[in-house]
């Protein structure tokens, strides 16, 4: 019932459950030094809410978190009403893809699966004041992407008819279950949810759901997740099927995207920084086992890394972004001694967007790992100074402490994060002993 209130359709029926539970949602939860700057919400694809999302990751013991949303900055309102609700800090953050014309990078596969010459890029601690104009710049990008979507839909249609299968009708099926309308964007991932909709709904859980996967769409069903799938009270159930068809019916309807929808990389971390935001290139390494269970074992961008990590700094990002839990540790060490010989800022998340994964990621307590906890610090707030005083932001360049080494100024920013009153971060400035 708790979760249904703070997951309601309506933001002020979550944020009134937030605010009457407060910091009693930490109760007996034992707090851990772990971050996240990365986690999904309903605003892109994901089973949470803002609200329940900063809820969840309080109550797994995060002391931080962040909201990262493809292409929407929808939910960042709420994400922060939600955490100083609750006590937590917290940054705001999007996603969005770019293209790499013009750079040493052009025509390479990065860290996108789906498209080579298409990147990822994450755009961390966006100043509050500056939402407003980063939802005007994302505007364009989310409406050419709906209209895709509707491309998508037809050709997956012309698929699931040969399959002998239901088709998707894009309103009903697919924007319905999505936040559009009031500024979430719509994914593939929404789409091939509303598929295994579809299919629970004509088969249910079980072995006729199998059957037609083997069967009727020639998927292959490896025998722990048939177990899985055979299970009609597994929780995860719509998200392990989701992760079928990620894995393997994407390349039948995907359309790649145009440059109205991915913008330049140049314009796009330019855009970033002139809003005081910090531009992060989302590292992926190539893939082994992934632990979100929808991405095959594939290369990407490790070849080309040390031509990567100085054009990214060339280009003007701050940072590069990556997921922990996600890469080896040779590929981590050596991603570390590129962004430090590059004075790149290193953040960390988990890209949570399914209910079967957890909110924690205890590799960061590891000694390798422990600086990403200073960075999360050091986001939060450069964030908030930089809401309040521009040139407080950690990379503008008026900013007091410039002339520092990179790790120095994370280390101050670091300290003061700490420090920051997360019920009241607007107050943060007062705090400035520099």
């Amino acid at each position: 019932m708790l979760d249904a209130k703070l997951n309601d359709p309506c933001v002020k029926v979550r944020l009134a459950a937030v605010r009457a539970l407060g910091e009693s949602v930490k109760l007996g939860v034992k707090p851990t030094e772990e971050v996240n700057n990365h986690v999904h919400t309903i605003y892109s694809f994901s089973p949470y809410s803002p609200t329940l999302a900063a809820v969840k990751a309080a109550q797994a013991g995060l002391q931080t978190v962040g909201i990262m949303d493809h292409d929407s900055v929808a939910g960042c309102e709420e994400m922060l009403e939600a955490c100083s609700a609750i006590g937590m800090a917290s940054t705001a953050g999007c996603e969005i893809r770019v293209n790499m014309d013009g750079t040493r990078m052009e025509g390479r596969k990065t860290n996108n699966p789906d498209e080579p010459n298409v990147s990822y890029i994450a755009m961390h601690g966006i100043p509050r004041s500056q939402l407003a104009a980063c939802a005007r710049f994302l505007q364009p990008i989310h409406d050419t992407r709906i209209l895709r979507d509707r491309q998508e839909v037809l050709l997956l249609n012309a698929k699931l008819l040969q399959f002998g299968l239901p088709p998707l009708d894009f309103e009903r099926d697919v924007l319905a279950i999505s936040e559009a309308a009031q500024g979430g964007s719509v994914t593939e991932r929404h789409i091939l949810y509303a598929v295994a909709l579809k299919l629970i709904q004509a088969f249910g859980k079980g072995a006729r759901t199998i059957a037609c996967l083997e069967q009727q769409m020639r998927i292959p069903i490896p025998p722990k997740l048939q177990e899985l799938l055979l299970d009609g009270n597994n929780p995860h159930y719509v998200y392990d099927l989701l992760g079928v068809f990620k894995s393997t019916l994407v390349t039948d309807f995907f359309i790649p995207s145009s440059k109205q929808e991915c913008l330049n990389v140049v314009d796009a971390v330019k855009f970033a920084n002139d809003i005081g935001a910090i531009p992060a290139y989302a590292y992926l390494g190539d893939v082994g086992e992934s632990p979100t269970g929808d991405k095959k074992a594939e290369k990407f961008e490790d070849d080309d890394l040390d031509m990567l990590v100085p054009e990214l700094r060339e280009i003007g990002f701050r940072a590069i972004t990556y997921m922990p839990p996600r890469n080896t540790k040779p590929q981590l060490l050596r991603l570390q001694q590129l962004c430090q010989q590059n004075e790149l800022m290193e953040i960390s998340g988990v890209d949570i967007n399914s209910s079967r994964q957890s909110f924690n990621c205890p590799i960061l307590l590891e000694p390798e790992f422990r600086h990403l906890t200073d960075a999360a610090w050091a986001l939060i707030a450069h964030e908030k100074l930089a809401a309040a005083t521009p040139q407080l932001g950690l990379f503008h360049p008026a900013n007091p402490l410039r002339g520092q080494p990179l790790v120095a100024r994370i280390a101050r920013y670091a300290a003061l994060g700490r420090r920051i009153n997360n019920r009241q971060p607007e107050q943060a400035v007062a705090l400035v002993d520099f």
